[in-house]
């Protein structure tokens, strides 16, 4: 790998190592009469004690260090005093900026006991992003990614959310290209060695179909039913990848 490859993946590595404590901190407290605000300041206090910055405050004018989805919400919830209960799933979704460079992830956690519903939503997630990630390297197409979370999804009865997609990263917390999570295998442009990008699926038990409240954040499934989603940032190299947002 080049070195201005090395440089980049090292950086974003260190971004990312922070936002995964980050959300390892989260899995310490999170349980029933917990509110939302209270992960968001965890999120806050330990990226900051890492001398990295939390990329989501102020980003566009969001106001908090983190997103906070539960249950029907897809993406970009806003913490707030909102108490989680037994059976809650919820998703946090946190951005580590250290010395110019970005580690974006996300993570579900169950609160309490969840149901079985739930359970193999958030499992076939996980395994989606997992299953998409395992086929990066340099060479394939942009669709290789979709087409194999949407295979796998739509296989086990869910949907893919199809209007939030991963993104380039880097020195930018948005960049191209979109990483879509649904299409066509050996569609769209080739990836290369040294892209850096996130796969982050957002899956719902119900229909596919999202709105965002008024609050101009907040992506709801329009049915109501329950959302999932992962998320790693990843670098390309010649024969495979590195997940730069991997916990301790």
């Amino acid at each position: 790998m080049n070195k201005n490859f090395r440089e980049s993946f090292e950086k974003t590595k260190v971004a990312g190592k922070i936002a995964a404590g980050a959300l390892d901190e989260v899995a310490k407290i999170i349980k029933p009469g917990v509110s939302t605000e209270e992960l968001d300041k965890v999120c806050y206090e330990y990226i900051n004690d890492n001398k990295a910055y939390s990329a989501p405050l102020f980003y566009r004018g969001f106001p908090k260090s983190c997103c906070t989805s539960t249950n029907h919400v897809v993406c970009h919830g806003i913490p707030s005093d909102k108490i989680l209960k037994n059976g809650d799933i919820v998703n946090v979704d946190v951005t580590a900026f250290k010395d110019g460079w970005h580690g974006d992830t996300s993570r579900m956690f169950k609160v309490g006991e969840i149901s079985i519903k739930a359970e193999k939503l958030i499992s076939t997630t996980y395994e989606a992003m997992m299953k998409a990630i395992n086929i990066v390297k340099d060479g394939i197409h942009l669709g290789d990614i979709g087409s194999t979370i949407q295979t796998h999804v739509e296989a086990q009865g869910f949907s893919v959310v199809q209007d939030f997609c991963g993104h380039g990263i880097g020195q930018t917390f948005h960049k191209e290209p979109n990483i879509l999570h649904y299409g066509e295998k050996g569609s769209g442009e080739k990836i290369t060695e040294g892209m850096i990008f996130t796969i982050e699926p957002m899956i719902n038990l119900g229909k596919y179909e999202t709105k965002t409240l008024n609050d101009g954040w907040t992506a709801v499934t329009k049915d109501k039913s329950l959302s999932a989603q992962f998320e790693h940032t990843i670098g390309v190299t010649k024969d495979g990848f590195e997940i730069f947002t991997l916990s301790n």
